[in-house]
């Protein structure tokens, strides 16, 4: 099942990603820098969102050890997702994803991005590149009458082409009248499987790519999600409506 939303919702649900694509355009890219920590970069987020008139989304989201305890969620080199802001310092080289949701009068905005610490290898620049334009493709492929398979196969067929993994254990999903709503989209299947994408549907599109093994451990905190062999990950994400047969991005920059 998938919820369609109104024009209206839609509306209110873009005011929500704009928030966070002005914070990851404007705000984030002057302090992304050698020597932050994620707790600072977390504070920075927090207080941004707030000064908006809305609400971080992750902030007390339950967990198998208790609830979330940061405003976004931040991911350093092999960590995949869902990592906990902490005192972890950023050097150059490094690659830091971020990932955030925003609640602006009820209504949720959700969108990641994954940023260079400075100067970064070449390999680093190759996934960072490769995992954006993946979710590019994917969402080039939400269009009414193709059906959710279509974006999971165009993203893994462009991924594993350029020779990295797309994660099978997370995925993207509905997003804007909850944080994850019905359906799940997979980064990976076939093409024609899946529901038939349909107008006034919302999404959340965000491949996660790792460098080696599309395989993941958890961390002790019971959050952060790590590659098993402990190469890198990247994580793009974009939230999207499908208005007029085509996808309407909500969370890029106006």
């Amino acid at each position: 099942m998938a919820l369609i939303k109104t024009l209206d919702q839609i509306k209110e649900i873009k005011k929500s990603n704009q928030i966070i694509a002005r914070l990851y355009n404007d705000i984030l890219p002057k302090y992304i820098k050698p020597g932050i920590s994620t707790y600072e970069i977390d504070k920075i987020v927090e207080d941004y969102i707030r000064s908006q008139g809305a609400i971080p989304g992750c902030i007390g989201v339950p967990g198998p050890y208790g609830a979330f305890p940061a405003a976004t969620c931040i991911s350093v080199n092999e960590e995949v997702v869902h990592g906990v802001p902490n005192g972890r310092i950023l050097k150059e080289g490094d690659i830091v994803s971020i990932d955030t949701v925003t609640v602006l009068n009820g209504y949720y905005g959700d969108s990641a991005i994954t940023l260079p610490v400075g100067n970064v290898d070449e390999e680093s620049k190759k996934l960072l590149e490769v995992t954006e334009k993946s979710r590019t493709i994917g969402i080039e492929m939400a269009v009414a009458g193709n059906r959710l398979g279509d974006i999971g196969h165009a993203i893994q067929q462009y991924v594993e082409k350029n020779g990295f993994n797309v994660v099978r254990d997370y995925a993207g999903h509905g997003v804007g009248l909850s944080m994850h709503e019905d359906p799940m989209i997979p980064n990976f299947g076939r093409k024609g499987r899946g529901i038939k994408i349909e107008n006034g549907m919302v999404f959340a599109i965000e491949p996660m790519v790792n460098i080696g093994t599309y395989k993941l451990n958890m961390k002790d905190d019971g959050w952060t999600v790590v590659t098993k062999d402990g190469k890198r990950s990247a994580h793009f994400e974009h939230s999207i409506a499908i208005i007029d047969g085509k996808a309407v991005i909500l969370s890029e920059i106006e």
